[in-house]
């Protein structure tokens, strides 16, 4: 189906359908095709969307490479932290004449993120928690020196083009946000350039994986968030002024 928002059309038609008993709703990201680069998602239409059919908790799934020995090709991440390298979105529902500053400190739903991290490691794969994801602007990947000031100087352990403002705006709308990360490649402080023939290669194969891990979790998110487990619910509370 298709649902108009204030902010347009969401990048493409959305399936709403079941696993398990459990109704989901699916939304690729940069439409059918891959249309939309990652700095040209209508990702205020898509959350507002997600949010208008009822949903309550959306995992992001994405591509992203590493800037850590350790994690990798193949590997799954659920990070915990964000640095935000972007620079020209639409980061907020509230351009006035409501203004609204949600906390930020915690920026992914502990509880889905956890699930996301222990169906990973019951189904036998490499995963890791507690990462920072630093997002930058895109289409084109890093030069070798921003590569180095992302690992070296900001910590940053894997990097992409699509969470912001996606979690900004599911903060912002209440809803229980995770990512399950997929690693595609070394960013290139590994100093082998990255190639888009190769982040495609390895992304396929990664797509069985994040498959398994959500047919693991999805069902088991019937219902409402339980607020005792993450405070996402509660997101605009003193936020607006």
């Amino acid at each position: 189906m298709m649902v108009n928002t204030p902010y347009g059309q969401p990048s493409d038609y959305i399936t709403v359908g079941e696993i398990k008993g459990v109704k989901v709703a699916f939304l690729p990201r940069h439409g059918r095709g891959h249309r939309y680069p990652p700095h040209m998602v209508n990702y205020r239409a898509n959350i507002w969307a997600l949010k208008a059919l009822g949903v309550k908790w959306v995992i992001s799934v994405s591509a992203v490479g590493s800037l850590r020995e350790e994690m990798r090709p193949g590997d799954l991440v659920v990070p915990t932290q964000f640095i935000d390298m972007t620079k020209g979105r639409k980061y907020t529902f509230f351009d006035g004449p409501v203004t609204v500053h949600v906390s930020m400190a915690d920026p992914f739903c502990e509880d889905l993120s956890e699930r996301l991290y222990e169906a990973a490691r019951s189904l036998g794969y490499r995963a890791h928690k507690g990462a920072t994801y630093i997002c930058i602007e895109g289409p084109r990947f890093s030069t070798r020196a921003e590569s180095r000031v992302w690992r070296d100087v900001f910590k940053a352990d894997i990097i992409g083009m699509t969470l912001i403002p996606e979690v900004n705006l599911a903060c912002e709308a209440e809803l229980c946000y995770a990512t399950l990360a997929t690693v595609t490649d070394y960013d290139v402080w590994a100093e082998h350039p990255v190639t888009a023939a190769e982040v495609a290669k390895v992304m396929s194969e990664n797509t069985e994986k994040a498959r398994k891990v959500l047919y693991e979790v999805i069902p088991k998110l019937s219902g409402d968030p339980d607020p005792s487990r993450c405070s996402c619910c509660r997101a605009l509370q003193n936020a607006v002024q």
